[in-house]
């Protein structure tokens, strides 16, 4: 007697169709934002030239690293709100956090105008933005632990309208790098309010429960946030030393190839984003992981490629000082596809509270400082990154799925 063919457990499809819905939903929200951001470069790029553009770019590089509370904040809500916490307690922690950084920006916002010998407007500029980045990684985060990807996705497409448009305004109106990181902020404080409201809505009963936070929160953000660190400089630390050992003209050059890094490694957020709760759950957070690295690599190595082909066009779009680097624009995205594989291995991490893991990245970080300080180059710095991040992602996706496949579903 044949057997008859069987079909797929019908939670196993709805599953696989819940997935694909959300990395959909979440990808036309995070897509819209790197595209957003993409054009601001551009346009910045061809607006304030090589020289005025590096300025620009290490101050929005700043903002993003001093913003790191902010990821580690959405990781550790989402977390929490996977797995029952509770609203209240989220948001009394997103305000803590977002204090914290406040006077570390106003703290820091004279020694960042020395470093960068630029002007206090324009470094307080870029610094504003921060606390309001973390109010909104904390509405984001409870959106993602409640897996409401719609709204997730609306609220990411607004996050880079509400930061880009006024900016590129300010451009087109000759403020220069001070006025366009002031005006972009102001649009930030926009959309956390519209996140506020969206996150404030109630879903289905008993979707938020009571939970239990106070201080553990507390030191799970502070473990979050030095992984979210390593992983930011790890992001960061080429384009910030570029325009101490470069030429300020080939710092800017190396600043517009990295717009291809930042693509790439932006670009398939929405995977982990839509994964993330799975891999805070025991018994899903193997496949889970897996899954991630998997179709990162996939994406990645379309992305190289896109970039390779891309290159020529360069000049086309920001204009004939940056075409020095098309035949190195497939290099800078090779750089942010392996940045892309490492973040999703640290998140990984986080989600089952395996941090102390990231000493390895903290190790890449401290070798791949001393390598870059050593090059005198724009297409030496390059490689030099890419191969130490290439050996840092290899070691921690190894060390990430041991742990995890050791680690018994509860």
């Amino acid at each position: 007697m044949i057997p008859e063919p069987t079909s797929p457990p019908a939670t196993a499809v709805s599953g696989r169709r819940f997935v694909t819905s959300g990395l959909a939903l979440v990808t036309v929200g995070a897509m819209t934002a790197n595209v957003l951001s993409y054009l601001l470069h551009l346009l910045a790029g061809r607006m304030l030239l090589p020289e005025g553009y590096g300025e620009f770019a290490s101050l929005l590089t700043a903002q993003l690293v001093l913003a790191v509370p902010a990821l580690a904040l959405q990781t550790v809500i989402a977390r929490s709100t996977a797995r029952g916490g509770g609203e209240s307690d989220a948001r009394a922690l997103t305000y803590r956090a977002a204090a914290v950084v406040a006077v570390l920006a106003a703290a820091l916002t004279p020694l960042l105008s020395w470093l960068f010998t630029t002007s206090l407007t324009a470094a307080a500029s870029a610094l504003v933005a921060a606390p309001l980045l973390v109010l909104l990684a904390g509405e984001q985060g409870l959106l993602q632990g409640r897996e409401r990807f719609g709204a997730l996705g609306a609220i990411l497409a607004a996050a880079g309208l509400g930061k880009v448009l006024p900016a590129v305004a300010a451009l087109a109106l000759g403020s220069g790098a001070a006025g366009a990181l002031a005006a972009g902020a102001a649009g930030t404080a926009v959309v956390v309010l519209a996140a506020r409201f969206v996150g404030s809505r109630r879903v289905a009963a008993g979707a938020l429960s009571a939970g239990a936070s106070g201080s553990s929160d507390v030191a799970a953000v502070l473990r979050a946030s030095q992984v979210q660190l390593v992983l930011i400089a790890l992001s960061s630390i080429d384009l910030l030393i570029a325009r101490a050992v470069l030429t300020e003209t080939d710092a800017g050059l190396y600043a517009m190839g990295a717009v291809a890094t930042k693509a790439a490694f932006w670009l398939p957020q929405a995977v982990g984003v839509v994964l993330y709760p799975r891999m805070s759950r025991p018994e899903q957070s193997l496949k889970a992981v897996r899954t991630t690295l998997a179709v990162l690599l996939g994406v990645g190595a379309v992305v190289v490629i896109g970039a390779a082909l891309a290159g020529p066009l360069l000049p086309m779009l920001v204009g004939e000082d940056y075409r020095p680097i098309t035949g190195l624009l497939w290099l800078f995205a090779l750089e942010g596809a392996v940045l892309a594989l490492l973040q999703g291995a640290l998140i990984g991490a986080i989600a089952r509270e395996r941090t102390a893991l990231a000493a390895v990245a903290w190790v890449g970080l401290g070798i791949e400082a001393v390598v870059l300080s050593l090059t005198g180059s724009m297409l030496a710095m390059l490689v030099g990154a890419t191969i130490c991040v290439a050996v840092t992602t290899a070691a921690m996706a190894a060390l990430v799925l041991r742990s995890v496949a050791a680690e018994p579903a509860r």
